[in-house]
């Protein structure tokens, strides 16, 4: 079965906020880390903020000597797996694209590495419907937050999943400084996602509703909560276009829900609120914010 018998790398597809987080997490041990992307770069910023991450996170215990992360271009993806015992896909929430790149994965990827998946909103059933694979043992969902802040993983496999893959990932993230959870049947939106979606269209349901204010709204949870964020700011912070993508997934999936939540974010996107990145969402956000 995949493990760390003469495989000590692991390989980070996409050198995206997440790719760049989980880089600083995995090679928090000491061992190498691959970091893959096409875009020459992002791969340079994502060396500098691994770098920041290093410098500038005291809750983690420093480690005796922090693992090599080798930024490599998309080319020199297969020489990178040779040597990984791990792959995570990082990509966009886009399905076709992480079908395609799961393919790709499942065709260069040697029966001793485990294949994983980042999705938020795509679970491992998904992504593999329809795709041949030479190990379907050895996929998995691995989707995780905003390392290190939040360190939280929830590991999902299907009914073809290894059993020992599921523990061996719950042993070496944990090892590795993130808060793993086994998610224990295929669910969309996993445990956590699964939840906060159903906040996230209440919210946008109240709001379309004229209920309240987006402030009124965010302060109110904040105060029973005592929560620093509220929906409001945590759905700019995503991005509203990813919330909508999400939200039309979830409705693909489960007929009924209601369609208001997903027509005025429609609205706020057409008005180019985006949230942080666009610089306005549900809030106005300064050139400080946008660059966090």
């Amino acid at each position: 079965m995949p493990g760390l018998s003469g495989l000590s790398a692991v390989t980070l597809l996409g050198a995206g906020t997440q790719g760049t987080r989980l880089a600083f997490m995995w090679s928090r041990l000491g061992r190498p880390v691959y970091l893959v992307d096409k875009n020459p770069t992002q791969l340079i910023r994502a060396r500098q903020e691994i770098e920041q991450l290093r410098t500038n996170t005291p809750s983690l215990a420093e480690p005796t000597q922090w693992g090599e992360v080798i930024c490599s271009p998309a080319n020199d993806l297969t020489a990178s797996l040779s040597k990984s015992w791990l792959v995570v896909e990082c990509l966009p929430e886009s399905l076709a694209l992480k079908r395609s790149i799961m393919q790709q994965l499942g065709d260069q990827a040697g029966p001793g590495t485990i294949v994983a998946s980042n999705s938020s909103s795509y679970d491992i059933v998904e992504l593999m419907h329809g795709l041949k694979a030479k190990h379907p043992s050895n996929f998995v969902s691995l989707h995780s937050y905003w390392p290190p802040e939040t360190p939280a993983i929830e590991i999902m496999g299907s009914t073809e999943t290894n059993s020992k893959i599921i523990s061996l990932l719950m042993e070496q993230t944990k090892a590795h400084g993130f808060d793993p959870f086994h998610v224990r049947r295929p669910s969309t939106g996993y445990i956590y996602n699964r939840i906060w979606a159903a906040i996230k269209r209440e919210t946008l349901l109240a709001l379309s509703e004229g209920v309240a204010t987006p402030a009124e709204i965010d302060c109110i949870f904040k105060s029973v909560l005592k929560t620093p964020k509220g929906p409001c700011e945590q759905m700019d912070i995503v991005g509203l276009d990813v919330v909508l993508d999400i939200e039309k997934h979830y409705a693909e999936l489960r007929p009924g829900l209601p369609e208001e939540p997903r027509k005025l974010l429609q609205e706020m996107i057409a008005q180019g609120k985006l949230g942080v990145k666009s610089g306005t969402g549900f809030f106005e956000h300064g050139t400080e914010r946008k660059r966090a």
